[in-house]
């Protein structure tokens, strides 16, 4: 499931979790993130149990896009144990999503 969250949650969901964390990075008015909006939401119910789906709002999150260095929506960040371990940014293709997935939840990898 997508979870929208906001950065006080942020650290409690994504940064102090093991788990695979996706976290997308988006805008309402982005027509590049509305676009990727319903692959993101596919995949986060193809992976459920396997990794764990957020979405941020890149405009009222302002201090945490700046802290991670995002510039750009839609971004995507992979998470595992508090590190990024991947990224995508812009309109991104389902099958690159899902082969970033499948390496990220190779254990020991990174």
């Amino acid at each position: 499931m997508n979870k929208v969250i906001t950065q006080k949650e942020f650290k409690k969901e994504v940064v102090e979790s093991r788990a695979l964390s996706l976290v997308q990075f988006k805008t309402e008015w982005n027509g590049a993130c509305q676009m990727i909006a319903p692959v993101y939401d596919d995949l986060a119910k193809a992976y459920k149990g396997q990794a764990n789906f957020f979405t941020i709002d890149f405009e009222k999150e302002k201090k945490l896009v700046a802290e991670l260095g995002i510039i750009e929506a839609p971004a995507i960040l992979f998470f595992r144990s508090g590190r990024v371990v991947d990224h995508a940014v812009g309109l991104t293709s389902k099958n690159i999503l899902i082969s970033k997935i499948e390496n990220a939840l190779i254990p020991n990898q990174n």
